[in-house]
């Protein structure tokens, strides 16, 4: 009150000065408040589920009988988020094998077991990746990356001689089980020894921006490309998907009174004091454009349409449905024993180097949207290296392909504000669960991709405004911010283009195709183009003197660059059971 008596007095002395005409003027003058820039935030705020506060899952039989509905509506909270993370799962984990099997010879049946395979592994991966690797709550998946050395192994000489195309598959999938396993132990080597460590200690939040920013923005060939190939479903399912997730409360009820009733039942059954439409927007969406392209399917409307037309539009022609057992348990060298080769093993390396890339700017952004403070070096080091075994496990598996962390699953971590461990690892089970059940896993899978890709433009633009992010604590001012950031992203979209349109159309002539292949999957990679070039700009040009370095904030970052530096860290990555003491992180 006294401040806002001030206020009135100084308003009225600068009108009596203008006219003397205080009386008039009085009850128009304002208290003049000066506009503040926002605050720099260590943790991104807002986030109501960080990675040490998840939604409560443990009830058992006596809070059942003691019909404790709290604890019940806590645990359906957590059983729905983590089911809309295995739902984001499906789009790769069915895509690779859809794209990968049939060139290899393989038929419905043996794409059905590598899709139950893939998920099988992906499951477990994830859960140990959360319980030992990083501690965040990120999903692990197969990657795209090494789909480049993978089709030049399944395109190989050797392999064309076979007339039967069943034993073609099954000689591809086992040359591709052996390059994994080399791979993995790579992988393992340099996650486990810290090599990956001394690495990322050089990062400072300038050199992190394109690094987070392009892990987002270089999967945009599985955004709305994918979208346009069913762009009746597709383009619907983006509209709703924005519209839900953003859209307020009385809005969402008015547009969908369909699903009002659906929606209160529920907002009652949870217990949630908010609107769920924007947390649960995307099983809302999934199951819209769903029935929607169900209904066109019934309809008959692709009947008379082209063979990608219906690919891409009906629910019913994936084949996983009908070809996918009941219970199928994935064993150990399914496919048979593997075999080796130098230089098939040598690209899958490669592959693997960019998949580093990859992981490491997801985790990134997984922490951000988790609100935890930035995963110190050894910590990341120490989750590659369980990426590495991850690997392993799709080489002894015979999963097809390598494994990353999920892009879109963490970016659904910034869409329901929930970056929570205990969801993702609830999601694991998930996976786990329906790879080994598997016409409910086919069941799921059958979504059409135009509806995945749809929520993969949202979700992979919000990794990439995570790494954007970062900019708050570095200086934009300053010029040669403004270089390192524009040079970074320019040749970040530039040269991978260029080697995407130019060199895998020409001949290379005397180039062994394993050494192409190392070239194309580095180069082509723009996560990996726009990390390097501006790693190295940050550290040849912005750490000069101390001003430098206090432009890019390099003093606050190296609090996260050792784990002993900062007290939070133990509380966002220690391992569980006191492994701490056993494995020392440094």
């Amino acid at each position: 009150m006294a401040q806002d008596n001030a206020a009135c007095n100084h308003a009225s002395a600068v009108t009596g000065n203008k006219g003397g005409d205080t009386n008039k003027n009085a009850g128009a003058a304002k208290k003049v408040e000066e506009v503040q820039p926002h605050a720099v935030h260590e943790q991104l705020p807002g986030v109501q589920y960080c990675i040490k506060s998840p939604p409560p899952w443990r009830y058992t039989i006596l809070h059942i009988i003691a019909k404790d509905r709290d604890m019940l509506h806590d645990a359906g909270e957590a059983v729905l988020l983590g089911f809309q993370h295995f739902l984001l799962t499906l789009g790769v984990t069915v895509l690779i094998p859809t794209m990968l099997v049939p060139q290899m010879g393989g038929g419905v049946a043996e794409k059905t077991r590598v899709f139950q395979t893939l998920l099988f592994v992906s499951g477990i991966s994830t859960f140990l990746q959360s319980l030992f690797g990083t501690r965040l709550p990120i999903v692990v998946v197969g990657s795209y990356t090494y789909i480049v050395p993978i089709t030049s192994i399944i395109h190989a000489r050797r392999y064309n001689s076979y007339t039967d195309s069943y034993e073609r598959f099954i000689q591809t999938i086992r040359a591709i089980q052996g390059a994994l396993i080399i791979t993995a132990c790579f992988q393992m080597a340099v996650g486990f020894f810290g090599f990956w460590r001394n690495a990322v200690r050089f990062l400072s939040p300038l050199s992190v921006v394109p690094y987070i920013t392009f892990t987002g923005l270089s999967l945009y060939r599985f955004g709305f490309p994918l979208v346009t190939e069913c762009v009746e479903i597709g383009l619907p399912t983006l509209v709703v998907f924005v519209f839900i997730s953003q859209a307020s409360w009385s809005c969402t009820v008015v547009y969908m009174f369909a699903l009002s009733h659906l929606i209160l039942y529920l907002n009652r059954y949870i217990g949630m004091k908010r609107p769920i439409c924007d947390r649960y927007s995307v099983l809302f969406t999934v199951t819209i454009a769903w029935l929607f392209a169900l209904f066109l399917t019934s309809c008959t409307v692709y009947n008379n349409k082209s063979e990608s037309t219906q690919n891409n539009c009906r629910t019913d022609r994936a084949g996983l449905i009908t070809a996918a057992p009941w219970v199928y348990f994935p064993g150990f060298f399914q496919w048979g024993p593997p075999t080796f080769n130098a230089g098939e093993a040598l690209a899958m390396i490669a592959a693997s180097f960019v998949s580093f890339f990859e992981y490491t700017g997801t985790c990134y952004a997984a922490a951000r949207y988790g609100s935890a403070t930035p995963v110190p070096p050894s910590v990341i080091s120490r989750g590659a290296g369980w990426v590495g075994v991850s690997a392993l496990l799709s080489g002894v598996f015979g999963s097809i392909t390598g494994s990353t962390a999920s892009v879109e699953n963490a970016g659904l971590l910034a869409l329901t504000k929930a970056g929570s461990r205990r969801v993702v690892q609830i999601s694991s089970a998930f996976m786990i669960l329906f790879s080994i059940f598997g016409k409910l896993g086919a069941f799921f899978a059958s979504v059409p991709m135009p509806i995945t890709a749809a929520l993969y433009c949202v979700l992979f633009g919000y990794v990439s405004s995570g790494g954007l992010g970062f900019l708050q604590f570095c200086n934009l001012n300053n010029f040669r911010t403004k270089f390192v950031l524009g040079l970074s992203f320019f040749l970040g979209l530039s040269i991978p283009q260029y080697f995407r349109e130019y060199y895998e159309v020409k001949e290379h002539g005397g180039i062994p195709l394993w050494l192409n292949d190392v070239v194309s999957v580095i180069l082509m990679s723009h996560t990996t183009v726009a990390a390097l070039i501006g790693f190295v700009l940050d550290v040849t040009l912005s750490r000069e003197d101390d001003c430098a370095r206090k432009d890019i904030s390099l003093q606050w970052w190296e609090r996260f660059s050792l784990y002993s530096a900062d007290v939070k860290n133990d509380e966002f990555y220690s391992l569980p059971c006191r492994l701490d003491k056993l494995f020392p992180p440094s």
